[in-house]
């Protein structure tokens, strides 16, 4: 980051925080509303809302958000996106773009609870939260919401690296929960996702933030499950995706 760019990313990141923490807050209670009030479909169309504020707010930082599908994926089947991960900010960007696929994310279960608005959308949202240092509670939590994604022809988003690249470059894939969601989902539709440039926004940690990037989220051709041997799939899968990050 330039000496300009450093020095002005102190004040905005701190505005950022401000609209970033009141979309948050706002939210919360807007959605218990519509859960309580209207089931899951106006709480759906509650985050929703929430998750284009909350990409609304980078905006403050003078970033730029590009969107590329040249693919037509259905709305009436099941998906499992796939997707590189570099930032908290990856799941608004997905949730946003593609939210008329209804995703629902596989998340860590200790951002469950203690979060505003985020913690209540993955207890009531239909997402799934697994201990990553528990396989016996993780494996049958993941089998599970792979029928649920089914039955109901929602969308399961997984981020195979487990955690956040801290530089871009991408991290080993674990295929385990792939080949559990293939197996309990074997109707679903595979779709590689890339995100490119999100890590740059945490690049100094949470403070400042970076400014003036492109974050950018690219749609790679989807892939049937059973076409391919698994592992081949699998690798399939993840040249999509690796080959077309942007160090």
């Amino acid at each position: 980051m330039g000496a300009i760019k450093r020095v002005v990313s102190y004040p905005l990141s701190v505005v950022f925080y401000l609209f970033f923490g009141l979309t948050l807050v706002i939210f919360h209670p807007l959605q218990w509303l519509g859960v309580t009030l209207s089931g899951a479909g106006a709480h759906r169309g509650v985050v929703n809302i929430m998750n284009l504020c909350l990409l609304r707010c980078l905006h403050i930082l003078g970033v730029v958000i590009s969107f590329e599908n040249k693919h037509k994926l259905p709305k009436n089947r099941s998906l499992i996106i796939v997707s590189n991960h570099q930032s908290m900010f990856d799941v608004p960007l997905i949730s946003w773009y593609l939210h008329k696929y209804k995703p629902k994310f596989i998340s860590k279960i200790e951002l469950g609870t203690g979060i505003p608005s985020i913690s209540f959308n993955l207890r009531n949202g239909g997402h799934a939260l697994i201990d990553r240092k528990n396989p016996k509670q993780s494996i049958p939590v993941v089998s599970k919401f792979g029928k649920f994604i089914a039955n109901n022809n929602f969308s399961a988003v997984i981020f195979p690296e487990g955690t956040r690249s801290r530089n871009g470059e991408p991290k080993e894939f674990a295929h385990t929960g792939l080949k559990i969601m293939f197996k309990n989902a074997p109707n679903a539709l595979v779709v590689p996702v890339t995100i490119n440039n999100s890590w740059k926004l945490v690049r100094f940690g949470n403070f400042p933030m970076g400014v003036g990037i492109h974050l950018t989220l690219e749609v790679q051709k989807p892939l049937e499950i059973g076409k391919l041997p698994i592992d081949e799939l699998l690798n399939t899968v993840e040249n999509r995706i690796v080959s077309t990050i942007k160090i």
